[in-house]
């Protein structure tokens, strides 16, 4: 891949959280029977007239503003024209000369202390398709319409990403920043999120673009990346060994791990666009976008900012504890119990809850322990109750369902141990039992503290403190 340079933008669908349809009052909830949810203006009947949802015009300004974009006063709707099995108008409602959003930008971090800027083109209101079903009828497909009608925000970035990891990390700030926003729910299982990426390649040093490949409906991090870095192979490969490549649309086979054709790419022309005549252009004042301004909540990187500022985190851990909120919202009810403990909560958080969670495969949101209850953990480590080692024990039993913090420290007997008297008189034991490595220690050889330690803690079954341990063990060795 040496001499080559990667284009790619990415076309990201969110699919924004209002209880009805964009044009009708048909529901959006999600896992209704087949065709339940498509009334008669998602299906295009004759006679039906859409009305706009004005909730989703207000989440589209929303949106706009937290990037800083272009509102445009007055947007249009149009008619999109194709023929697809799960488009039952033969036609699909969505913006194109005068969309809602217009230029607005983003930062993307890579690494410690590095930023890339992404400008996204433009954001523009839509109505999503059906769906069609391939897996459930044998030499037949299935149709479901309930998802005809749902508000889709989509997001168009520059062709500003130059790597898959990039190309992921702008991914990643759009979805942290919808859900901030609560636009959108994020579930790309469901295909609340949905990302599409036009990847290009070049040598380096050209300035005209390359043709670009449209990959379709990339619905996790991992398959965009592997989607990306695939393709820009594919279009080397195939350019070095004396071909061109196709503008398309393909397909990402996660299976195979490749991408394949599935259709030549349309232009814009193609689609014969022209402004929907049974819907009013939108006016949008000045005074309506203030007053969605004023409403914000504080988004990722003014939350990232505080953290650091108020609690002295890293960038780093800034970054990680606010780029998803519910992971903002944990940290923020665990500190309403203990404000100066915020240090040892972020460790605990982004160490042994994180892992816990990712070997269940769950969300922080449904994690077994509350925000309270790790809160309470780390208490009775900063107050000597129990040591961090058997924390640990703590925190399994908990997550296990056993109860309270207070509750299992009981119940299995694991409070510390700080009398200094029942200390020295197990420290006493272990060194008349280990002759040979007293006279170690003493000859200089510091390490061998480690394995008084040790024995001293083995003895106590965990339960002596750590500290007190250290303290006592170096006075009498001397």
């Amino acid at each position: 891949m040496s001499g080559w340079e990667t284009v790619i933008g990415l076309e990201i669908h969110a699919q924004l959280a209002t209880r009805s349809k964009i044009f009708s009052g048909a529901s959006t909830a999600y896992g209704a029977e087949p065709n339940t949810q498509a009334c008669a203006v998602d299906l295009g009947l004759p006679g039906v007239l859409p009305v706009l949802n004005h909730e989703a015009v207000n989440m589209a300004i929303r949106f706009g503003v937290a990037i800083d974009a272009e509102i445009d006063h007055r947007s249009v709707f149009a008619r999109k024209n194709y023929f697809y099995p799960d488009l039952p108008k033969g036609y699909q409602i969505s913006q194109f000369e005068l969309p809602i959003v217009g230029k607005g930008h983003i930062s993307i971090s890579l690494t410690e202390g590095e930023h890339r800027e992404i400008g996204i083109t433009r954001a523009h209101l839509e109505e999503d398709a059906g769906k069609s079903i391939h897996d459930q009828f044998p030499e037949q497909s299935g149709i479901d319409l309930n998802r005809a009608g749902t508000p889709l925000l989509e997001i168009v970035s520059e062709p500003d990403m130059r790597s898959a990891r990039e190309a992921v990390a702008y991914a990643r700030k759009i979805h942290s920043l919808v859900r901030y926003l609560e636009i959108c729910d994020g579930n790309m299982q469901e295909g609340s999120f949905r990302c599409d990426a036009n990847v290009s390649v070049r040598r380096f040093g050209d300035d005209q673009l390359g043709t670009r490949a449209e990959l379709k409906n990339i619905n996790s991090f991992r398959f965009l990346e592997r989607a990306i870095n695939f393709e820009v192979e594919r279009q080397i490969e195939l350019i070095e060994d004396g071909g061109r490549v196709v503008q398309e649309t393909r397909l990402y086979d996660s299976q195979r791990d490749e991408t394949r054709s599935m259709r030549s790419k349309e232009e814009a022309n193609d689609y014969r666009y022209f402004p929907d005549p049974d819907l009013l252009p939108v006016q949008i004042s000045d005074q309506d976008i203030a007053s969605i301004r004023a409403q914000l909540p504080e988004l990722p990187e003014q939350k990232k900012q505080r953290y650091i500022d108020d609690f002295g985190l890293s960038n780093y851990n800034a970054e990680l504890l606010s780029s998803n909120r519910d992971t903002a919202l944990y940290f923020e009810a665990a500190l309403v119990e203990s404000p100066q403990l915020s240090t040892p909560l972020v460790n605990w958080i982004l160490g042994d809850l994180a892992g816990a969670l990712n070997k269940a495969g769950l969300e922080i949101s449904v994690a077994p322990i509350t925000p309270i209850m790790l809160s309470q953990l780390i208490t009775r480590i900063d107050d000597n109750t129990i040591s961090g080692k058997i924390a640990k024990q703590v925190f399994e039993a908990m997550w296990q369902g056993e109860g309270s913090v207070d509750a299992i420290i009981e119940a299995r007997g694991l409070k510390q141990i700080t009398d200094s008297g029942a200390i020295e008189t197990l420290i006493d034991d272990v060194i008349t039992a280990n002759p040979e490595q007293v006279e170690q220690f003493r000859a200089g050889k510091e390490k061998v503290l480690g394995f008084f330690v040790g024995q001293v803690m083995q003895q106590s079954r965990g339960k002596a403190n750590p500290a007190q341990v250290n303290a006592i063990l170096r006075d009498k060795l001397k």
